[in-house]
């Protein structure tokens, strides 16, 4: 590493999601650290390093999740962007992909009496997050 600025707890994770999604091996990760970024470890690596290596990951296949919706901004008692995050894609998985915003939308209309994701409160997002995860493991069983 250089006098290059180390790279963020939040990139580092990204770096071991990117190698569990891939597949790659412990020694498949590190010896591709060494070639790529001139590193042993991820506490070695800088900014340059990183980008290099999620180019590389990229490459391989590997898509860091974007948002799929709308962010509301930072409302006090509303749900967080990061929970509506959750929910979009706790819903998508619950239906296969095979459902849209619509089709949650009429969801939380029946069952929490919300007509939008933009009007769930904290409270009701931790409730509706907790529902849908049973939901998906209700569905795998």
């Amino acid at each position: 590493m250089q006098n290059s600025k180390p790279i963020s707890r939040k990139q580092n994770a990204l770096l071991w999601v990117a190698k569990s999604k891939l597949g790659l091996s412990e020694a498949e990760f590190r010896a591709a650290m060494a070639q790529i970024a001139g590193v042993s470890s991820t506490k070695e690596l800088d900014v340059p390093g990183f980008e290099a290596m999620m180019g590389f990951f990229e490459y391989l296949g590997f898509t860091p999740l974007t948002a799929k919706g709308k962010n509301y901004g930072s409302r006090a008692g509303m749900a967080s962007f990061a929970q509506i995050e959750l929910i979009r894609n706790l819903w998508l998985e619950y239906t296969g992909n095979r459902s849209d915003e619509a089709g949650l939308n009429k969801w939380l209309e029946s069952k929490w009496k919300v007509s939008s994701l933009r009007f769930v409160t904290k409270s009701k997002a931790q409730r509706i997050i907790t529902a849908l995860k049973a939901m998906k493991a209700r569905q795998a069983a």
